[in-house]
């Protein structure tokens, strides 16, 4: 049994490091990760807070729906829409850090 390393997998089917091809997927992936942490952060919160989706989404003007996609990661949340979520759940800062240029509050 030949076995092949993951890596070798990865390079045949997005291009080598550095491709264009390559670079798109592992931008995408970060971004789904991204919003993998965000979203559960939003769960993590709300359950804390014994909500339920539904009780969030009234909180903020959305649907149950929609609360759920972005728990799960599946829907792209704008500053605006991440300011009113977490300010719904009583976290009252939101502070980006910027690494050496500096941390700045968004909301």
């Amino acid at each position: 049994m030949k076995l092949t390393p993951l890596s070798e997998h990865i390079d045949r089917a997005f291009g080598k490091p550095g491709t264009p091809e390559r670079d798109a997927m592992e931008a995408q992936l970060q971004e789904d990760v991204h919003a993998y942490m965000v979203g559960e952060a939003i769960r993590k919160a709300r359950q804390e807070q014994h909500l339920t989706q539904e009780e969030l989404g009234e909180r903020i003007g959305v649907q149950r729906a929609q609360i759920s996609r972005l728990e799960k990661g599946k829907s792209v949340i704008t500053l605006p829409t991440m300011s009113r979520v977490f300010k719904a759940l009583g976290i009252d800062t939101g502070i980006l850090d910027l690494g050496s240029a500096g941390k700045v509050a968004l909301w």
